[in-house]
């Protein structure tokens, strides 16, 4: 994948009429070497770098070859000559573009980029679940591990959740992990939705029968800190601000926001419209790179919630990680095709 490579002045430049309002200029000159250095590096090793939309400002808008939201991101990748990919994101994603794509070198640049989201289920919890609702279908977003996708039937996004719910065949589905997504799958395509307890009680009845959707008590321990006082309070002081709402946001918030949707969907928006001011209620960081692509719009901040996940992934270990090769990301080939027939199965609804 041979491409041009900036000079480190050049680099710089670009990075401060982009990030100008957003990072102070002693750091970007830190930052422009370190990302001239991974750059040249990313030529001489055919890698490719991958950027969530989480990233923080510096590194989102100097290394990545694609950035956008997880599974965007694994597609892309599986469409380039590179040898190895660099997953400047948490490790469930770095996982997935190993599902996507067997024979090239996964890295992830930190080794502590979880996620509370994905551990918040196991795959035991599925083959639990899907014991106590034999036959039910299991959907699982794309937030988790390898091997709870492997156990599951199909996998979603939060931009295609309610739509694969929706093309599934019978009555019922079992929708993991996430809480508040699936609450809000539930709202969106009228469904009724129960919470089971994890162990029931020997002799219990398992649920009344007045439900669809079967959902999980997991949430991110980022979207949960969003209030509908936080968008009281904004509209209080600014009525004429657009609210966007991740759909990891409570139901309540969602409710209360002008917009819900995707990290993808919430840039389009904003690209899109022509409101005064903005909130958007998800990760700080993405609130930063959106502002500084739309430079004439008014982003206001709450900016309160860091992901401290995805705040492991730094220029710096993403340089070593390029160096060493180091922090591979391998699924076991026997999990990585039944993960991948889950994934399939979402790509086919679209």
């Amino acid at each position: 994948m041979e491409t041009a490579v900036q000079d480190e002045r050049e680099l710089y430049e670009s990075m401060r009429a982009k990030l100008e309002r957003v990072v102070p200029e002693f750091e970007l000159k830190y930052k422009a070497s370190l990302a001239h250095q991974i750059n040249l590096l990313k030529r001489e090793r055919n890698a490719v770098i991958l950027g969530h939309n989480y990233m923080e400002p510096a590194l989102y808008a100097s290394i990545p070859d694609f950035t956008g939201d997880s599974l965007e991101l694994c597609r892309k990748a599986a469409s380039t000559d590179a040898d190895i990919i660099v997953f400047c994101g948490v490790r469930f994603m770095a996982e997935t573009a190993k599902i996507l794509n067997p024979g090239k070198t996964v890295l992830i640049p930190s080794p502590k980029a979880g996620c509370s989201l994905a551990e918040s289920i196991t795959a035991q919890d599925v083959r639990e679940l899907k014991a106590r609702f034999p036959g039910v279908p299991v959907v699982t977003y794309v937030n988790t591990y390898a091997d709870v996708k492997a156990e599951s039937d199909y996998c979603c996004t939060s931009g295609n959740a309610s739509k694969v719910v929706q093309a599934i065949a019978g009555d019922r589905v079992i929708f993991l992990p996430d809480e508040y997504l699936a609450s809000n799958v539930a709202k969106e395509t009228g469904k009724r939705i129960i919470f089971p307890t994890r162990t029931p009680r020997p002799g219990a009845a398992e649920a009344p029968i007045d439900y669809e959707i079967i959902g999980w008590k997991g949430r991110c321990e980022v979207h949960e800190k969003f209030s509908v006082e936080d968008i009281a309070n904004i509209r209080r002081q600014f009525p004429d601000t657009v609210v966007l709402a991740h759909p990891e946001c409570s139901p309540e918030v969602v409710a209360a926001a002008d917009f819900s949707g995707s990290t993808t969907a919430m840039i389009r928006f904003v690209e899109r419209s022509q409101a005064p001011r903005y909130l958007l209620l998800t990760e700080c960081s993405m609130g930063d790179n959106i502002a500084a692509a739309n430079p004439r719009k008014e982003m206001l901040r709450l900016c309160s919630v860091r992901c401290p996940h995805m705040n492991e992934i730094t220029l710096e270990d993403t340089l070593e990680a390029l160096k060493q090769t180091r922090y591979v990301v391998e699924v076991p080939e026997e999990t990585r095709l039944r993960a991948l027939r889950a994934v399939n199965r979402m790509l086919a609804i679209g």
